[in-house]
């Protein structure tokens, strides 16, 4: 089945009218967040009480008293502190079409979303939830970049938007209720706001003009980016920074291709537009000077990457940022997930963003706990800056003490309020009493790598074990130059010490010989990049395909390192 995708309703991009009114809705609600920080803590009692009043009548809110809470405490003694698998048999109902449900007004959404494993989650969104939660921090999110970045507003071709995917013919739950990702729904026509269109969405290669499956998303991927070529492109917008990492390879992967559909004014093999030679020489000039073309060839006006900058992507972007242009800025993408916001940079600060104490109620466990129904929780001012912790909200679309999964870590604070970074999944590898987190082995990588002057272009890790039984931790790396014998025997040396340094069960069990010294597998430099097409090309969409630090599963392992050695 093939479809041509539908662009979102609203104002174009290129209506100066409806530049300047978004530009004042993005200030707006920056301001208006701002203006929150003054008193967070009267803004979290807010929300709780009006996601309170407005539920208690719900078949959730009345078999956990709604009714009765008061406080937080209440709040914490009512609800325990739940996971999606939890809160899934109420979601279902409400997704086979029951009302009153979770909240009292109905899910006209259920975004979609991977998880940790692979499963397919259905979050119920509905009008409330997207008017007090969503749209407020989604807004601010964009104000740094067309603060300082205006010129990516300046025509409708100026940002190359990966993550916007729009279906004509959606799936949907039982009730007939889309079930799609957030960057496949048109928030215009289904929630009401024109305005939120993202930059990006009117450009040309938004609307593909010629049919393609709606599982296709490589040949998408390509359709856009040949049209992408033919513009001034002054932005990414990525947001998964491993799709922003893939465009450059795709771009060489894709060149012959490319340059001849620009020649012949094709677009994936069907008439499109007339010929452009010129472009097409240009192109041919690129290639023929520099041997591997970067996007900062082909757009040389380009500003700004809009990504994650945090996690595995911490240790590729900086050298990732080279291919775009030595002069383009990295800005955060908000630190969230299909299920609610957490923080959103209201400035240009390279990694974190402030808690969007507007949005829901917000509870934080230690990192190294293991969340339980009855975890003691902390408030937002209990927080203490360097350390990680288990993010908790709830908020009024129907996710109550909810875990999303996503650890963050207290980098600072800003006018009163924690401003946090994403550091991984909540996913703990635990072979023998090690307990490792990613954000653990994150900053152990750091340490080693910088230590040595090494880098690399991405890494991930799984559990082996010997002849005797004893495990240990097996690292492919695919490092940005080659590495030497002597360099890779000292970097593992430096490894083992700074997980000992990171996590107490770590050093326990190395010196009690309960888990054996890392180990290096050296791959190609894209061998990470392959594999993110390979797991493309199976039919996820790209936003989905993640940096996934443990990869325990043999065959996706397998996948990552067959033929990749170095």
């Amino acid at each position: 089945m093939t479809t041509s995708e539908t662009r979102q309703d609203g104002p174009s991009w290129s209506d100066p009218e409806r530049v300047e009114r978004y530009r004042s809705r993005v200030f707006a609600e920056r301001a208006r967040l701002r203006a929150a920080f003054t008193d967070p803590a009267g803004h979290q009692r807010r929300v709780l009480e009006d996601l309170l009043a407005f539920n208690a009548d719900t078949a959730y809110g009345r078999a956990h008293g709604f009714a009765s809470v008061r406080t937080l405490d209440d709040w914490r003694k009512a609800v325990p502190v739940q996971d999606y698998s939890a809160l899934a048999p109420w979601i279902e109902r409400a997704a086979a079409g029951e009302a009153n449900v979770l909240t009292a007004d109905k899910p006209a959404v259920f975004f979609t979303s991977s998880g940790s494993t692979g499963a397919h989650k259905k979050i119920p969104v509905t009008p409330r939830f997207m008017r007090t939660t969503f749209f407020p921090f989604y807004y601010a999110a964009w104000a740094p970049l067309i603060e300082h970045f205006p010129d990516v507003l300046a025509r409708p071709d100026a940002v190359l938007n990966l993550k916007h995917d729009p279906l004509a013919a959606p799936l949907t739950t039982a009730s007939g209720k889309p079930h799609v990702g957030a960057s496949q729904v048109d928030f215009g026509a289904k929630f009401g706001e024109p305005l939120s269109a993202e930059p990006g969405t009117s450009a040309p290669w938004a609307t593909l003009p010629v049919p393609v499956a709606a599982d296709a998303h490589l040949e998408k991927m390509y359709l856009r980016l040949r049209l992408a070529v033919e513009s001034d492109v002054r932005c990414v917008i990525g947001i998964n920074p491993a799709m922003v990492a893939a465009l450059p390879h795709q771009l060489n992967l894709w060149w012959e291709r490319i340059v001849q559909e620009v020649r012949d004014g094709t677009l994936g093999g069907h008439p499109y537009r007339s010929p452009n030679p010129e472009r097409a020489r240009e192109l041919d000039r690129l290639a023929a000077h520099f041997g591997r073309v970067r996007p900062a060839h082909v757009w040389p006006n380009m500003r700004a990457l809009f990504c994650w900058t945090t996690g595995l992507a911490s240790l590729y972007l900086p050298r990732l940022r080279e291919e775009f242009g030595p002069g383009v800025t990295l800005l955060p993408a908000p630190v969230a997930a299909s299920e609610g916001p957490t923080g959103v940079a209201l400035d240009r600060h390279p990694t974190a963003g402030s808690l969007v104490v507007t949005a829901s109620v917000y509870e934080f466990a230690d990192a190294d706990t293991d969340l339980a129904p009855d975890t003691p929780t902390l408030q937002p001012h209990e927080l203490e800056v360097g350390r990680d912790y288990h993010t908790v909200f709830s908020h009024i679309g129907g996710l109550y003490r909810y875990a999303v999964g996503d650890v963050v870590r207290v980098v600072d604070r800003e006018h009163g309020v924690p401003r946090l970074a994403y550091t991984g999944r909540n996913t703990l590898s635990n072979a023998a009493g090690e307990r490792l987190r990613d954000a653990q082995v994150l900053r152990a990588l750091t340490a080693a790598l910088a230590a040595g002057g090494l880098e690399l272009r991405n890494t991930a890790c799984r559990v082996i074990h010997d002849q005797h039984g004893t495990p240990s931790y097996q690292f492919a790396l695919a490092s940005t130059t080659p590495w030497s014998g002597d360099e890779t025997d000292a970097f593992l040396t430096r490894l083992d010490r700074a997980l000992a340094r990171e996590s107490p069960g770590y050093h326990r069990a190395r010196t009690q010989h309960r888990l054996g010294a890392p180990t290096a597998l050296p791959l190609h430099p894209d061998a990470f990049l392959d594999d993110w097409h390979a797991a493309v090309a199976t039919g996820v969409r790209p936003t989905q395909v993640k940096d996934r630090l443990f990869r325990q599963d043999p065959a996706l392992w397998q996948r990552l390192t067959d033929g990749n050695g170095s």
